[in-house]
């Protein structure tokens, strides 16, 4: 079910790195393999210490680990669509969630599953949750820990797309290829301002939005952008 191994943490944190850093790369999509999504954190695979746990050890290990597995989804530079094919339980839900665009196939489900074995949500959930669906809907999702099947989810707005499941692939593929046609790194300030603008007031959110459109039009893109509208042509972006 994809949980998620201390190594399979690291090297996604990496690849979403990478993928910020690398011209060639458009777009992003994070999807399973088999029947799930992804079952959340595999505790068995986190490293040993060598040594009894002590005060602070679970909030290092949250810091360090989901919550730097979140923010790398959340600060990539590029657009990063969740396909979510199956269970998305626990992190595998907040990884899901932190995502730009998230289609699931009819089948997936998405748990917030913490409550099932009295913790605390941790990977990010108090903080995505209420933002996408507000705080009563969030809390109901998190105190009763119910399976949300992906019609439901897409009705409270935590999906895109429901597609079927023979179709999941296909349409990710066509999202992200057409997210790679776009001007890049208007998308990756869009992101930048949406992201912000839930946790800013007015004037700081209009602020950041003028400072992102002076950024991006000094890009390739945004040039020829206007270029094309002016004449009458189909728009060619490269990334930059």
């Amino acid at each position: 079910m994809n949980a998620v191994t201390w190594d399979q943490r690291e090297r996604i944190i990496e690849l979403l790195a990478a993928a910020s850093e690398d011209p060639a790369v458009r777009a992003v999509v994070v999807t399973g393999t088999g029947k799930g999504f992804c079952a959340g954190a595999d505790l068995r695979g986190t490293p040993s210490t060598g040594r009894d746990r002590i005060a602070g050890d679970v909030a290092r290990t949250i810091r360090l680990g989901a919550q730097r597995l979140i923010a790398a989804v959340l600060d990539c530079e590029k657009p990063v669509i969740a396909a979510v094919n199956g269970t998305a339980a626990g992190l595998g839900a907040h990884l899901a969630l932190a995502c730009d665009l998230v289609l699931a196939a009819e089948g997936a489900t998405f748990i917030e599953v913490f409550v099932r074995r009295g913790l605390v949500p941790d990977g990010g959930g108090a903080y995505l949750l209420p933002r996408l669906i507000g705080p009563q809907r969030a809390k109901e999702l998190m105190f009763f820990g119910d399976a949300l099947p992906a019609q439901e989810a897409e009705r409270l707005g935590l999906v895109n797309r429901v597609v079927a499941a023979d179709d999941l692939t296909k349409t990710a593929r066509a999202w992200s290829e057409r997210l790679a046609q776009g001007p890049t790194r208007a998308l990756a300030l869009t992101k930048q301002l949406v992201n912000a603008s839930l946790d800013a007031d007015r004037a700081t959110a209009f602020a950041a939005e003028a400072a992102a459109q002076e950024i991006n039009m000094t890009t390739r893109d945004a040039n020829e952008g206007v270029a094309s509208f002016v004449e009458r042509r189909g728009a060619e972006y490269r990334g930059y």
